[in-house]
């Protein structure tokens, strides 16, 4: 077995601790930091770069590139290293310390980009790169690359499916790419299409969900099926915040911003769904990716084990 063998099939957790308030509905986080990288992204970025192998894009001697904020970058850079590529990625230069270490431990450049232009900057910068040098580069471009999503049409979905014995009602996803709602989606309703998919965002332009994008106001992936979305959740940061210290501290499960963002969708969904649902989410990643973010210290630490559950 390779590494890239590792990725995929990943479990999904019952959050029964969290969802105890809505008896009858079942709460499920598909644990995609179980990925050999430890996020979701290393479905997508296998699929882009054995795709770009298989078509004669991705040659030896070419640099792997492309825009991140973070995951895709650190999956990208275990790929990379494991089967010979050189690998660039362009980043906001506040991106966490935790992600940048990783990828430079695995032997990818970082080239940071202006924080206040966020991933968007990150997506100009290495398209002008691209055009001073096109011969150096294999360009993914993970925002516009139809295998992104049929990763998770191929694998995401499929799980989900199978994982939950056919019975799934409601898949909600936060959309960074929106690479994993548009792949798992599009799979999920074609299996049944009384499969509601939510899509999950951030409640404005300005907002602390890393990885995650209020889509009114930003550069639309190429990707995004708007179509498949029956409903769209929003979160507010200080939620996302919120329900990813409750994962920890309620469930047992150490996840990432993004992740908790997904879970505080998953229990709006819930409160409002009927007995015998059952409603998948996705765990994006690992919350040792975020120590330095001082969000894990609560508002006030008295009381922090009363929530209602």
């Amino acid at each position: 077995m390779r590494i890239l063998d590792m990725v995929g099939n990943t479990p999904l957790i019952e959050l029964a601790n969290m969802a105890k308030a809505f008896p009858g509905v079942t709460v499920l986080g598909k644990a995609e930091f179980a990925n050999p990288s430890g996020s979701v992204k290393d479905r997508a970025a296998k699929a882009m770069l054995l795709d770009g192998i298989e078509k004669g894009l991705l040659t030896k001697g070419k640099t792997v590139a492309d825009a991140t904020s973070g995951n895709t970058g650190i999956a990208y850079a275990m790929i990379g290293a494991a089967l010979g590529y050189r690998v660039s990625l362009y980043m906001p230069a506040n991106t966490s310390m935790e992600r940048k270490r990783m990828i430079r431990y695995l032997g990818a450049e970082i080239v940071e980009t202006s924080p206040l232009e966020s991933s968007d900057g990150a997506f100009r910068a290495v398209r002008e790169a691209l055009a001073r040098e096109p011969g150096r580069y294999f360009y993914p471009d993970q925002y516009n690359n139809p295998a992104n999503p049929g990763a998770h049409y191929e694998t995401t979905g499929r799980e989900i499916w199978e994982q939950t014995g056919r019975s799934v009602t409601h898949f909600a996803a936060s959309m960074g790419t929106s690479g994993t709602f548009t792949g798992a989606a599009r799979r999920l309703k074609e299996e049944n299409p009384n499969v509601r998919a939510i899509a999950v965002q951030p409640d404005s332009p300005f907002h602390g969900i890393e990885g995650t994008k209020h889509m009114a106001s930003t550069i639309r992936p190429g990707i995004l099926d708007e179509s498949l979305q029956d409903d769209v959740v929003y979160v507010t940061t200080e939620e996302a915040y919120e329900t990813t210290r409750r994962l920890a501290l309620q469930e047992g499960i150490f996840a990432g911003i993004s992740s908790g963002a997904n879970v505080a969708a998953a229990l709006k969904i819930a409160g409002a769904a009927p007995a015998g649902s059952v409603i998948v989410t996705i765990l994006c990643d690992s919350g040792a990716r975020y120590l330095s973010d001082r969000f894990w210290d609560p508002p006030q630490t008295e009381g922090i084990f009363d929530w209602n559950i």
